[in-house]
Order: structure tokens, then sequence, then C-alpha cells
């Protein structure tokens, strides 16, 4: 049966299910217990399941990160919560060097089934080490899967999936999001890492966008309908694997290609989803590769600053329009 929750409610039900079938799911995070953690994404776990599977840490992201490595190596499914993708960056050795690497430096004897939820997104006025998007950084190593969900069903049977796979996912939420409500089952299900899904459908122009960017696409596409546009969306809901087969074949279709992500324009998802269209799908190109990310720069404190940074309507629009000029 569908409801309508928000994306921090899916989030939390696929927590308390998979903890509810499984004793060695536990969650280790900085006020997750009795605050419920930043986004309230853990609230109500601690009173079901307890201080031993629940566990308030100190802010030591590289103590509580490697902590959930040690013990999804002996055979848990720890879920650690970092307040805000920022401060991975002080993990980042237990992270990138022990987290990815362990399943293939045991010579696959060793697994390491765990979640790391971080969050990313400008728009809350949290400054330039609060709201920054490097989801990209976790692409680029080899060992972890990347998730990006940008709904509450999404969000659901990602994370479901997330704590039943056997390999180190870092789970990349957005802010943003949270309070967005979306029909969500309420029973179980998961979606298999590496199915993007085509959110809508069209002929003319493929935007492939991740995380606010596709309700930002989304929102843009029924207003140029009205005009005979017909843009068709895609959303990887994964990073890594990314569905290479379901772009592609939009690509095809429209000839046309527009990436939206709101990660920093180098180095990005949209370079690399970009640059992949350009390897396997060139000559079905009518129009160059536009990508409409953040800028180069920090996340500005301003308010108008932090919205002239966040990419949006404003920036799809004119790229859209730039693209269309192509027959």
């Amino acid at each position: 049966m569908m409801r309508m929750i928000t994306y921090a409610q899916a989030l939390n039900e696929a927590l308390r299910e998979c903890m509810r079938q499984d004793e060695k799911v536990v969650l280790l995070g900085e006020d997750i217990g009795r605050y419920g953690g930043i986004f309230q994404v853990s609230a109500g776990l601690l009173d079901e399941f307890g201080p031993q599977r629940v566990m308030d840490t100190p802010i030591s992201e590289a103590g509580f990160v490697g902590a959930c490595v040690g013990a999804a190596l002996t055979g848990m499914r720890p879920v650690a919560e970092i307040m805000f993708i920022d401060f991975s960056t002080v993990a980042m050795d237990m992270i990138i060097n022990q987290m990815a690497k362990m399943h293939y430096m045991f010579g696959g004897r060793g697994r390491v089934p765990m979640v790391l939820r971080v969050n990313i997104g400008a728009g809350r006025g949290t400054a330039a080490q609060h709201s920054q998007s490097f989801h990209a950084l976790f692409m680029h190593i080899p060992g972890l899967l990347v998730a990006a969900p940008s709904t509450a069903y999404d969000a659901k049977g990602l994370m479901i999936e997330a704590i039943r796979n056997d390999n180190p996912v870092i789970f990349v939420e957005h802010k943003k999001l949270y309070n967005e409500k979306g029909p969500v089952p309420e029973e179980s299900y998961t979606i298999p890492f590496g199915q993007a899904e085509v959110k809508r459908e069209g002929k003319d122009l493929t935007i492939v966008a991740t995380h606010a960017m596709v309700v930002r696409s989304l929102g843009i596409a029924e207003a140029l309908a009205r005009e005979g546009i017909e843009i068709e969306i895609v959303d990887p809901r994964t990073l890594t694997p990314l569905d290479k087969g379901t772009i592609l074949d939009s690509v095809k279709k429209t000839g046309r290609l527009l990436v939206a992500d709101e990660g920093h324009k180098t180095c990005g998802v949209a370079a690399e989803i970009s640059a992949m269209v350009a390897e396997e799908a060139l000559y079905y190109l009518k129009a160059p590769v536009l990508r409409v990310c953040s800028p180069d720069t920090p996340v500005p404190f301003s308010p108008p600053l932090e919205k002239a940074f966040i990419p949006d309507e404003k920036d799809l629009l004119p790229a859209i329009r730039h693209l269309m000029e192509y027959v």
C-alpha cells in the first residue's frame, strides 16, 4: 500500500525494517540516538532498539567510521551517519584506505558490508563547510558503491539494498530533499544498484539529473512541454555502478544531452557522464553535450550569492534553449 511520506521518513522506515529483520544491523553517529540525527532520519530508533544498536558517538568521524569497518569485517552490518559530507574529510583514511580496500587486499576473504550515510547540497545558509557536494570524489575510489536517491521511494528501496549489500556503500542524501514527500509502499522492497530510472519520457532532449536536480529538471520539463519541447529525464539512482545502458539509449533517441548535478563542474559527476557518452555515443549526438553544475568556488554564506551558486532553473533553461538550436 502506497502512502505519501517524506524522504527522511522513508529512510527511517528502511533503517527500522532492516534492524527488525537483522540484529546485526547497528547504527553509529553523532546525535543519532535521543536527538534522532541532525535531519531526524534515525528518530525513534533508540527507543525501539536500545543503546546497544543505536550508538551516539563522540565527535570523531575517523573513530566511528573505523569502528564500523572493524565491525563489518567481523560480521556486523553497521550504518554510520556523518552529519554533513564535509566532515567525511577527517575520516578519509578509514574510507579510502580501509573501507574501500579490505575486500581486495584480503583476497576476497574479508567483507565490509557497511553503509556510510552522508548528505550534500547548498541552500540552508550553512556556508562553505556544511554545504558541499563532492560526492563525485567517492565515484573515483575503486571498491566503493555510491547511491544517490532523488525521491522518497528511491530512498527507501536503495537504503534497504545498501544495508543488505555485502560491499561498502556511500549513501549520498540531499538536504533539500529530506522534507519532500512522495508515494512509498508500506511493505519492504529493494532497488537493485545500477538500474537508472527514466523519470519522464521525451523525444527532444535528454537530461541526466541527480538528487535535487531531478526535481528541478522535472519542473522545467513540464513548463517546456507547453511549448512542444519534450524532455526525457534519466535519474541514475546509483553513480557506482552507473547504468550506462539507460543513459546511452536515451541519448540515441533524443540526440541531445544535458547533465545536471549539484557538484562542481570540474572533474564531477557530469564530467564523467559526458565523457562516457562522448566515448560511446558520439555519432548519435546532434549537439555538444552541456553540463549544469555548481561553479568551481566554495559555497557562499551570503544568501543572494548562495542562491546564485546553486544550479537550478535559471541555469537549466538557457542550456536547454541552446541545445534546441541544433537540428
